[in-house]
């Protein structure tokens, strides 16, 4: 089927499940709509949330979208049963994928979910964990601070290297945890550093690889998947400044191969 998957987030964080979603369906045009404008949501009420998260799936409608992957935990937690609710194409969400996944890698059954306080509030992390493995201990942190250094383009360095030092203090001394789940699609792009301050015995899960294998699973089932020949041309929109956004989609995406050629426009959705 020839139409695209559409994509939202609440900035450039999406992005990660972007690259895997192009990297396991190398044949799937996607659109993705980063909300950069009114980034971070992880601060936000869960009605301003559903509000932005709907504002910017009825844009992609307009477009015919295929399926939806919401690549955003805030907007996962608090929107996304409405939207499988309400929607006629399938859903998926990113904090179900992340938690089989960090099920799968704990040999000690402690697993730590680091992400933002809308997130974290929802306790969404642990529902799907605890819902596959009853006995499974859960820490949570939020870090706050993340976000909007990542929308700052502030990656590495001394001042991220700070933040995350600081950040992750009272995680730290939890010596059975063994596997921390970054429960916010920006953190990928901060992970080499999170991995330095959190120490090289933790396992560290990223949701983006176990969404992207969801989603191929779910199009095959529904008969969605594109069968043809094709380079695949992937649309890319913003709400705010295109510049940053712009920047950080280059260090992700390899744009010298043809199938990661996109187009990128700045919208207006408020």
């Amino acid at each position: 089927m020839e139409r695209a998957i559409g994509v939202i987030d609440s900035g450039v964080g999406g992005l990660t499940v972007a690259h895997e979603l192009m990297r396991q369906l190398p044949k799937e045009e996607l659109i993705y709509v980063g909300d950069t404008k009114r980034c971070p949501y992880g601060t936000r009420s869960k009605e301003e949330v559903r509000k932005f998260t709907w504002e910017m799936v009825d844009f992609l409608l307009t477009k015919n979208i295929k399926t939806l992957v919401v690549a955003c935990n805030t907007a996962t937690a608090f929107t996304l049963v409405d939207l499988q609710e309400k929607l006629p194409i399938p859903v998926i969400g990113v904090i179900q994928p992340g938690a089989r996944a960090a099920i799968k890698s704990t040999v000690t059954n402690e697993v730590g979910v680091i992400g933002t306080d809308g997130t974290i509030r929802s306790h969404a992390y642990e529902y799907a964990l605890k819902s596959i493995k009853t006995d499974i201990e859960v820490e949570s942190l939020a870090c706050p601070m993340f976000v909007p250094m990542i929308e700052k383009g502030i990656l590495s360095g001394e001042q991220a290297d700070d933040i995350i030092e600081d950040s992750l203090q009272l995680m730290k001394g939890n010596l059975q945890m063994d596997t921390l789940i970054l429960g916010c699609t920006h953190y990928p792009l901060i992970e080499a550093a999170i991995q330095q301050v959190i120490g090289e015995h933790i396992t560290i899960v990223s949701s983006s690889e176990e969404t992207a294998r969801e989603a191929s699973t779910i199009l095959d089932v529904h008969q969605l998947l594109y069968l043809g020949n094709r380079i695949p041309t992937h649309q890319f929109y913003a709400t705010g400044d295109l510049r940053l956004f712009k920047k950080i989609s280059e260090s992700i995406f390899n744009e010298t191969d043809d199938v990661y050629t996109v187009n990128s426009e700045q919208i207006s959705i408020d």
